[in-house]
């Protein structure tokens, strides 16, 4: 016999994120053990971990960047998803909500898919889409999934957190010029990471001159690269941790790209963690980039010279 929930308690509802961001916030407002399924991506907190995976997809991680790069026009090209999501799956885990989002197709389910299959369940559950594209964006972001767990509250209080510690970094700041800073979300071919990006440098104290607040990333050049003049090179790679990064730029054998990086201060971030999830660890990535700013190694953030410059 069921037994009757509390007067006052709250409902939890059965929650499907279909992208790591959308579990990061979840996890954030006190209501990770509302999650019974999650993306393949999903790793962080720990109990994502443990739950039912929605999502595959084909393209190896293992693979080079370029490789990566060229498989996934490849699947755009032939009209097929970078992302599936198993509709079985999905059918036994009867979510009452889904969060998916309407961003970018390589990183996650997009937001159409998430609706299709949402109407082939019975009842359908609501969907909810993630759009940032600027802190401002991540902000509403938790506010809107807040309010669709019944826990604005707690939205609040998190949005009210992070804009605090991203306040805390302005005393703290080198003086004089902002120092020129580059991110770089992909070697191979070139991306520079634009979005929320460019506002973790401005908090961090930099000033990035490859893209403005809410830029799409875009591909460049390495002669592109080199005429910003950057004093720092920030290498934070979609998807991928400080060791991936490492190993691409020791393996990098552009003439170009290897002139540059020879001369210039580089760093690398964890960009799975910190830069490519549009979540409430992005203040984590700000707080690592202020970190480079100032010469300070953290868990996650590193500093590369290149062995080859020797």
């Amino acid at each position: 016999m069921a037994t009757a929930a509390p007067p006052g308690a709250r409902a939890e509802a059965r929650v499907v994120t279909l992208l790591p961001a959308a579990t990061e916030i979840v996890a954030a407002l006190g209501a990770v053990g509302s999650l019974v399924g999650v993306s393949h991506e999903c790793d962080y907190p720990a109990a994502a971990r443990e739950l039912p995976r929605l999502t595959t997809t084909s393209i190896d991680p293992e693979a080079a960047a370029s490789r990566i790069d060229a498989d996934v026009s490849r699947l755009r090209a032939e009209g097929r998803p970078v992302i599936g999501v198993d509709g079985d799956v999905l059918r036994a885990l009867a979510p009452d909500l889904i969060v998916a989002q309407g961003l970018c197709e390589v990183c996650a389910v997009v937001d159409g898919e998430a609706h299709r299959l949402a109407r082939l369940l019975d009842p359908p559950p609501a969907v909810v889409s993630l759009s940032a594209i600027t802190l401002a964006g991540i902000s509403l972001d938790i506010r809107r999934i807040g309010q669709a767990l019944g826990r604005l509250a707690e939205a609040e209080a998190v949005v009210l957190d992070l804009e605090h510690r991203l306040a805390r970094l302005a005393p703290t700041r080198p003086a004089g010029e902002p120092r020129r800073v580059v991110c770089i979300e992909w070697l191979e071919p070139l991306y520079l990471a634009g979005h929320w990006v460019p506002e973790l440098v401005a908090a961090a104290g930099g000033r990035d001159v490859g893209a403005c607040p809410g830029d799409h990333s875009t591909r460049r050049d390495w002669s592109e690269v080199a005429a910003l003049r950057p004093d720092l090179v920030l290498v934070a790679l979609c998807g991928f941790g400080v060791e991936r990064a490492r190993r691409d730029l020791d393996a990098l054998a552009h003439a170009e790209a290897r002139s540059l990086l020879a001369q210039a201060e580089v760093w690398l971030l964890d960009g799975n963690a910190y830069t490519s999830r549009p979540g409430p660890r992005v203040v984590d990535g700000a707080e690592r980039i202020h970190a480079a700013l100032e010469g300070r190694e953290l868990p996650g953030l590193s500093r590369w010279r290149p062995a080859w410059a020797a």
